[in-house]
């Protein structure tokens, strides 16, 4: 691919790129945390798994519809535009079809109404998850000053989506009013997609295989012991990941703390502290060492959980919380780098791929089940 010219990769405000990035977040903080306190109340309980199952199963599709349709054919700020509208739209319809009915027990089904209206939105809201970064990063001078800048943007905005749904809303995150959140910031960002500067479609008039799009290029790699080993790793880690995803605001809750959607908010503040030292302790560490202190993060943070559930206790389940910069920056982040680092330049945007297959598809979906 060639590269962009200087010239149109100063063409948007930084200011703007920031604020499509907040909104990116924000749409999707409002409701993956808090949703949980909303189907317990209705009774829904059990339709959790699936829930938390549609978000994978999209990043899985995600790919390929962004290889084969999106990166081909269309400009990404239209695409990005008209996938946040719709999945506005599937948010909006949640609250309008779901309501609070007498159940002899929680329904279990994947076909349920509320499953299939958030898998609607899960597959408009996935690829966008691609596309608003490669958007920044074409119309920005430099990627290594500036790219953390906007994706810093993106953290704050999960923040302030759960501030707005545990504090504003009346019932806190049990309001169905959240999906109108929802669906208010995704309409909003949809439309600011089309002011974006004009982003050519990436892989216009090439010609990519299924298998190329989901990075099964890069399985050679597994024969090098320590990438597979890696891999396995985060196909492992991926697994727990999901259920706290799943259970960790039911799990406050339970604790006892007051506002529940906001004290998981404490996971984001920590990840803005650590991303901004992470250039640091990388000079410091190396990108192995700090793989293996994400890895006993994540142990310390469910020992903290284990240890403080049965007596409720509230400072371990905060510092369980507060773990969360050093679980996902010190894993996820430096993993990228580490996958960026140890793969030939002809396959690594396969290796980031086949790494995010197994990670927000494969190992989520395992958890979620």
């Amino acid at each position: 691919m060639t590269s962009s010219p200087t010239s149109s990769k100063t063409t948007a405000p930084l200011g703007l790129l920031c604020a499509m990035m907040f909104l990116q977040f924000f749409v999707w903080g409002a409701w993956y945390v808090p949703v949980t306190g909303w189907l317990n109340d209705l009774g829904l309980g059990g339709l959790t798994v699936w829930v938390f199952s549609v978000c994978p199963i999209a990043a899985i599709v995600s790919p390929i519809f962004l290889g084969m349709v999106a990166d081909r054919f269309f400009p990404s700020q239209k695409v990005l535009g008209i996938l946040h509208i719709i999945g506005a739209l599937f948010m909006i319809a949640i609250p309008l079809v779901i309501t609070k009915q007498p159940l002899a027990e929680s329904p279990t089904s994947f076909w349920h109404p509320c499953i299939l209206l958030m898998l609607g939105h899960a597959l408009c809201y996935m690829p966008t998850l691609a596309l608003s970064s490669s958007v920044a990063l074409a119309h920005i001078a430099s990627a290594e000053k500036q790219f953390p800048i906007v994706r810093v943007a993106g953290t704050i905005g999960w923040i302030i989506a759960g501030l707005v749904v545990s504090m504003l809303l009346p019932g806190g995150d049990k309001s169905p009013a959240q999906f109108y959140v929802v669906g208010v910031a995704g309409v909003i960002l949809g439309l600011l997609s089309f002011a974006l500067p004009n982003t050519p479609p990436p892989l216009a008039g090439k010609k990519v295989s299924v298998g190329q799009l989901l990075g099964f290029d890069a399985l050679s790699l597994l024969k090098n012991p320590q990438f597979a080993l890696f891999i396995l790793c985060s196909l492992l880690i991926c697994i727990p990941l999901s259920g706290y995803y799943q259970q960790a605001r039911n799990f406050v809750a339970f604790s006892g703390l007051a506002d529940p959607a906001f004290k998981m908010t404490f996971g984001q503040m920590s990840e803005v502290f650590f991303m901004a030292i992470m250039p640091l302790i990388i000079v410091r560490l190396g990108v192995k060492k700090m793989l293996l202190f994400g890895m006993l993060a994540w142990v310390a943070r469910y020992g903290l959980f284990a240890l403080g559930a049965s007596d409720q206790v509230a400072w371990m389940v905060v510092a369980g919380i507060i773990l969360h910069g050093i679980c996902y920056d010190f894993f996820f982040v430096a993993g990228q780098i580490y996958v960026d680092n140890d793969t030939p330049h002809e396959i690594r945007g396969q290796a980031q791929s086949f790494f995010v297959l197994i990670t927000q598809g494969v190992g989520m979906l395992i958890g979620a089940q």
